[in-house]
């Protein structure tokens, strides 16, 4: 099997685990009696309101894309979204098991969606960037265009909740720990985005290097 098949092959398995992982959540959620929203449609559109969630959607997407043609050239929009799907879910991963993972009591199928999205979508979408790349992808412009997304969706999550007074994490919760605590929070997991995103940068370039026998 040659690197490009293996790469689509494994895009492919990717997207298959990110589009069962969130179908679970909608099943599991539709079919719940717990969270903010007691009744249906609101309970199940309220799960895309979730970083995590609109992270295995990027990673998903774009590793569809890839599946079905690892080798085309790709434009800017695509580049920005392909690292914001690896950084994102590689976000998603660091911060549900550092921050989150204490306070989830799940059994049944929340359990099973809840490994899905949280840690084999992380590790497939950062083994699958380091493996097969697509390399050559990532500069300084594409980092600073990957900062729009988390940045929109932070406003997003702020301005909805001051609407509703829901807020998905509790570290983004104004109505518990105030604007100032909140931002502070959101500050750590930036610097810590942009630590991932400057160390993308450098593997991409270094990783993508040809050695001397390919030049």
């Amino acid at each position: 099997m040659t690197k490009s098949v293996a790469g689509r092959v494994w895009f492919g398995v990717t997207a298959l685990v990110v589009a069962l992982g969130i179908v679970i959540q909608l099943f599991v959620t539709a079919n719940g009696t717990e969270g903010f929203y007691p009744d249906n449609p609101e309970r199940v559109l309220n799960v895309f309101a979730y970083f995590t969630i609109q992270s295995n959607l990027l990673l998903g997407a774009t590793c569809l894309l890839l599946a079905m043609d690892t080798d085309r050239p790709r434009g800017a929009v695509f580049r920005t979204l392909r690292l914001n799907g690896v950084l994102c879910i590689a976000v998603t991963g660091i911060v549900y098991h550092l921050v989150l993972a204490a306070t989830d009591e799940l059994s049944g199928w929340g359990a099973v969606t809840n490994v899905l999205v949280h840690t084999v979508t992380p590790v497939l979408g950062v083994l699958g960037w380091l493996l097969f790349g697509p390399r050559r992808q990532t500069d300084g412009r594409i980092v600073a265009w990957s900062i729009v997304f988390p940045l929109l969706w932070l406003a997003f999550t702020l301005i909805r909740g001051e609407g509703t007074g829901f807020y998905p994490y509790p570290f983004t919760d104004v109505s518990l720990h105030g604007y100032g605590q909140v931002l502070l929070n959101c500050l750590l997991v930036a610097l810590l985005f942009l630590a991932l995103a400057a160390g993308a940068t450098f593997l991409d370039r270094r990783i993508g290097q040809k050695t001397p026998a390919e030049r």
